[in-house]
């Protein structure tokens, strides 16, 4: 039989979360809801393409980086709008974009000088991204106006399309004195331009009131990601309390148990060592199939359905739990890494000193994935 371990793929749990989080959009909204982009960066959150364009068949458009993602998604018969979040990176990518009807972020001039090097067969749609603190991609604030006016130029002569204004918050999960100075430096420079605006990422999406007050033209698109996937972009605030579904399950099996005597340790380098005599079980699942190897022992763990906890150093295809709040398990008992009837991810990543969506993303291509 293969090797007992499975990510399980709930497509109705992706559905019902953007539901929810177009629920609160428009509780939130005074006049229309913002339309939503449903992120599907690095192969939706690691869900896989397929099983994330089945969730979000209800989005109003996608975004992700890839183009080739992009292109499958178009070839998966998604009709809808395509948003390139990093944009383009050379002039034969211009003829994809028109050809797929693909639109993209403008963020720095190289990406105008390409546009205005030579013709396009039909417009391409875009957003003209500012840098209003997070100081990674998007034209300073001293440089926008210019660009923006090169960006409405190549709209005059059929390059561009429909144009619009986004930019991206550093702390929407932690500090809103530092995302409200985002968004009024945001409001200060583009407030005068027309088009559409989108600044909203997953925590920003999440807080009630945040973009409000943002004037557009053309409409206001939010850019959940995370939260689409049924984990919390907050550290203090549970997906759950937003009323988000898991959508991945990481699952696996015993396949051995024995007893450590006192005194003895388990793993490489020994780092836990048995303070009594101890059931351990081991499980198919390792840092070689996008399990944190520097989990720490107590990362919880759902062993035949009772919480349970990692014990000493993972390994590249194992890893030991502790048997003892689980008396009657025995080779070939589920376990739950994350996800549905185990540990959030996000209490995972918290044992482990990262985030959920490192974890998500990480789960190797040898772990066999199932969709329901």
């Amino acid at each position: 039989m293969p090797r007992p371990i499975l990510a399980t793929i709930d497509t109705s749990a992706l559905a019902h979360n953007l539901q929810t989080v177009a629920h609160r959009l428009a509780q939130d909204a005074s006049g229309p809801p913002p339309f939503i982009w449903a992120v599907m960066k690095s192969r939706g959150y690691g869900h896989g393409m397929v099983a994330a364009l089945a969730g979000f068949s209800q989005a109003d458009g996608l975004a992700m980086l890839d183009i080739d993602e992009a292109i499958h998604c178009r070839e998966l018969g998604w009709s809808g709008p395509i948003l390139l979040l990093e944009g383009f990176f050379e002039p034969a990518d211009l003829e994809i974009l028109t050809r797929y009807r693909i639109s993209t972020a403008i963020h720095c001039a190289e990406q105008l000088d390409m546009l205005e090097s030579g013709p396009v067969d039909c417009p391409i749609d875009a957003l003209v991204k500012l840098n209003t603190g997070m100081h990674r991609l998007g034209f300073q604030p001293g440089e926008y106006a210019d660009a923006f006016a090169r960006a409405q130029a190549l709209q005059a002569v059929g390059v561009l399309g429909s144009l619009g204004k986004m930019t991206h918050f550093a702390r929407a999960d932690d500090d809103p004195v530092v995302t409200q100075a985002q968004l009024d430096c945001f409001q200060s420079i583009t407030r005068d331009l027309p088009g559409m605006v989108s600044v909203c990422n997953s925590a920003a999406t999440l807080t009630p009131g945040l973009a409000s007050g943002l004037s557009a033209s053309n409409g206001q698109w939010v850019r959940p990601g995370i939260c689409l996937y049924g984990a919390s972009p907050f550290a203090d605030q549970s997906a759950e309390s937003f009323g988000l579904r898991p959508a991945m399950t990481l699952s696996a099996r015993l396949i051995s148990t024995h007893t450590v005597p006192a005194g003895e340790a388990v793993g490489y380098g020994q780092i836990f060592r048995a303070q009594q005599p101890m059931r351990v079980g081991v499980v198919a699942c390792g840092y070689a199939d996008g399990y944190p190897r520097h989990a720490v022992t107590g990362t919880p763990i759902t062993v035949d359905g009772v919480r349970t906890r990692l014990l000493g150093r993972v390994s590249m295809d194992m890893l030991a739990v502790d048997l003892g709040p689980v008396p009657s398990a025995r080779v070939g008992a589920p376990v739950v890494l994350w996800g549905q009837g185990g540990p959030s991810v996000d209490e995972v990543a918290l044992s482990c000193g990262t985030i959920g969506y490192e974890l998500l993303c990480a789960v190797a291509p040898r772990v066999p994935r199932r969709e329901i």
